[in-house]
């Protein structure tokens, strides 16, 4: 049996006789395709990413498709007069995307045939299929979640964000205090678990067991009354992160247990792991259990480890509760926390508490 491909996350544009009728610098003003724009919108609210390859003076296409109206849908536009494989394969690296989920169109055989000798894993397509992309599987998701349909803005608020940093003067405090940084902890809702499996899955630095929670898995867990499936996300003033948090606590009768805490990599440098633990820490003292989390040592997950010895976690033993294979029991003894100083904390009581979201103010 043929494995399926995986889904296109990012589709890469020629500009000439492809996005647009005629050549740029031989016509002048040149014009969409007629139902392209329509293709590019749809493309990107099915989180799809957007890029350029053209062999073209920069100044000139990109302000003719800002004059166009569609600019703001293209990131890492690459335009100049190199080979176009490598153009895409600048994308692919800048994004950290497999060429296999990377696709290219370009109305020139010749060109097509470049990307694919350099780039087998990437498919390519002739200008005229264009309309026709949004109908094929490989760029029909299996599920939007609300951060895929944000996923563009994000991107470009990221950018906007590093670009920032680095030319901020000051320490790297001074800087996340300027951000304005807001951490959202809410139970998991029916689109939230799809990005929650997928950051079991991919969450290899950042995912203190290593376990992956299917989606049938982490339904159940959000059924069970012993479970709370927690997922958190993260805003600036830049805009959006997305989800990039997942908790997976359960109820003993004498601790709260973490099952399972993961953090996108990403934002590592904002404290999300260390903000989530004195959250819970918090938590658990104000309702007098011990806090305890499993902890399974892979290859990659040096960082988790790092973050619960640092938060205070020590080995335990809990009676009545046999480790799964690998997996050894931390336990902290909870104790009152305030936030981070550079990040506020919105989030639910655990367990059912109907008094509304709790914000913690700046920390002084």
């Amino acid at each position: 049996m043929t494995e399926a491909q995986p889904t296109i996350k990012c589709l890469v544009w020629d500009l000439d006789n492809t996005l647009w009728r005629g050549t740029l610098l031989e016509d002048g003003e040149v014009a969409l395709h007629e139902g392209l724009r329509e293709v590019i919108v749809e493309l990107d609210s099915r989180g799809i990413l957007q890029a350029v390859a053209s062999r073209n003076d920069h100044d000139h296409a990109w302000g003719r498709l800002e004059k166009l109206g569609i600019a703001e849908y293209f990131v890492l536009p690459r335009i100049n007069w190199g080979a176009k494989s490598a153009s895409v394969r600048a994308i692919a690296e800048e994004l950290n995307f497999a060429p296999a989920t990377i696709a290219f169109i370009d109305d020139q055989p010749a060109e097509r045939a470049e990307v694919a000798f350099h780039l087998p894993e990437v498919r390519c397509y002739p200008a005229e299929d264009a309309l026709g992309l949004p109908d094929r599987p490989e760029f029909t998701p299996a599920v939007v979640t609300g951060d895929a349909r944000r996923r563009r803005q994000m991107y470009q608020a990221g950018v906007r964000r590093e670009a920032e940093r680095t030319e901020h003067v000051g320490t790297d405090e001074e800087f996340l205090r300027s951000l304005g940084l807001e951490l959202r902890i809410e139970r998991a809702g029916d689109e939230a678990i799809s990005r929650v499996e997928e950051l079991t899955l991919r969450t290899s630095q950042m995912n203190a067991t290593g376990v992956h929670y299917s989606d049938e898995a982490l339904r159940a867990l959000v059924a069970d009354e012993e479970h709370e499936v927690l997922v958190a996300s993260l805003i600036d003033r830049f805009g959006p992160h997305g989800a990039i948090g997942v908790i997976l606590l359960e109820r003993r009768p004498a601790s709260w247990h973490i099952k399972l805490l993961a953090t996108s990599c990403r934002v590592v440098s904002f404290g999300v792991g260390a903000a989530l633990l004195r959250w819970l820490s918090d938590e658990a003292a104000r309702a007098g259990v011990l806090l305890t989390a499993g902890f399974r040592r892979t290859e990659r997950n040096r960082m988790m480890e790092v973050a619960y010895r640092f938060a205070g976690f020590r080995e335990h033993t809990e009676d009545g509760h046999e480790a799964e294979d690998g997996v050894q029991t931390l336990a902290l003894e909870p104790t009152r926390q305030d936030a981070p100083a550079h990040l506020a904390v919105l989030a639910p009581r655990p367990f059912g508490d109907a008094s509304g979201p709790v914000e913690w103010a700046h920390a002084e």
